[in-house]
């Protein structure tokens, strides 16, 4: 794992780094993670989770007597194995066995679906019960919002509803102006009703998912620089442009998306060159990220507030902010190191991330300003 600096980091892996550097193996080692704001979880072999990093607003699950933690902490109040995870912002989710969603962390929008009664911060995990006849298959966590897809493929969404991020569409006042009104609960976006859902993402003030045809929908933010458009979008509409998607990732003010036969697409904000494409300007539609780096077909892609990160092959490439010109000053969200390229610069394209001898990459994830990944090493 590879991060900003000046917060606590894992010590399942690095402290303090700009490269990637792996200190243990876990005897139940982890299988995926999800990176947030400032801390990530971890999900093992044997269905359980772990957290680190900051717990500010309860994310970890561990409760509130720690306010960060060094060292990987498991997350218990589970009654059954977890078979996936998210981490938002300031909030986190798993989804048990049985489709079963538990929620913890910072819930001032109502982003946790627990209703308008539960309190402001949710510091152990606990079940959303507004789910019970539905069973959960896939989550994604934004800033502020949460989308989950049912085993049937319908796409649910709740929390801060600006910006149109939650594909519900806008109110409209007596006065005439559209407005917007957080969920607290989870409501099913209807404009997708009888579309069966496979992915979906959430960044800053925007979504995507992606139905079984690869067709990618996007709603949020208004602005060019995220959804490539020039018009609102407060409920899904279709990008034209990318045909047959497998993935689909949405950063701060980015997206990009993977076809099935792994050409990368990128648009929205390339600040800091977190497009990939060889340049900082704004992209309004989707553009393939064409890297000679590039050994293999990309299969995995993961977006940060403005670093991007995939996996090729057997590799791990990320571009964007690396650290340059200036610092984002809210605590646990400092700059630098994000990339894994051992210093705090810049790219704007694709840049191979070392690994070591004989490992080969299966997950990676991008926090707000911090990339984990998952490796597996080859027997000597």
């Amino acid at each position: 794992m590879w991060r900003a600096r000046r917060w606590p980091r894992p010590r399942w892996f690095s402290s303090d780094t700009a490269c990637p550097f792996f200190l243990t193996r876990p005897a139940d080692p982890p299988t995926s993670l999800a990176c947030g704001g400032a801390h990530t979880l971890f999900l093992t072999e044997g269905g359980r989770v772990f957290a680190t990093g900051l717990n500010d607003f309860g994310q970890l699950g561990i409760g509130s007597s720690m306010p960060h933690t060094l060292d990987p902490v498991e997350v218990s109040g589970f009654q059954e194995e977890i078979v996936q995870i998210s981490a938002g912002n300031h909030h986190s989710c798993a989804v048990t066995a049985y489709g079963e969603l538990f929620v913890w962390g910072k819930n001032s929008s109502g982003q946790l679906g627990l209703g308008k009664s539960a309190g402001k911060v949710v510091s152990t995990p606990r079940k959303v019960d507004y789910l019970a006849d539905v069973r959960v298959k896939m989550t994604a966590l934004g800033s502020e919002h949460s989308i989950v897809v049912t085993e049937d493929g319908e796409a649910l969404s709740w929390g801060a509803a600006g910006a149109g991020r939650l594909g519900h569409g806008h109110k409209s006042s007596f006065l005439g102006f559209t407005m917007t009104s957080n969920e607290y609960t989870p409501r099913l976006i209807k404009n997708l009703d009888g579309i069966k859902i496979k992915r979906i993402a959430a960044g800053m003030l925007h979504s995507a998912c992606i139905d079984e045809k690869g067709t990618v929908f996007m709603f949020g933010q208004k602005t060019e620089k995220v959804l490539g458009r020039s018009n609102d979008a407060p409920r899904p509409s279709v990008v034209e442009e990318i045909q047959f998607s497998e993935e689909v990732a949405c950063g701060g003010y980015h997206t990009c998306a993977v076809t099935d036969r792994g050409d990368l697409y990128s648009w929205g904000s390339n600040e800091n060159g977190c497009l990939g494409l060889g340049g900082t300007g704004m992209v309004r539609f989707p553009e393939v990220v064409r890297s000679s780096l590039f050994k293999l077909p990309v299969s995995k892609v993961s977006c940060g507030w403005k670093h991007t990160a995939v996996i090729s092959g057997e590799d791990i490439y990320t571009w964007g902010w690396g650290g340059a010109n200036g610092t984002f000053f809210e605590e646990g969200h400092s700059s630098g190191g994000q990339l894994g390229h051992g210093n705090d610069v810049d790219y704007c394209e694709p840049m191979m991330v070392e690994l070591g001898k004989n490992a080969r990459a299966v997950h990676v994830s991008c926090g707000f300003n911090h990339t984990g990944a998952i490796l597996e090493y080859a027997e000597n």
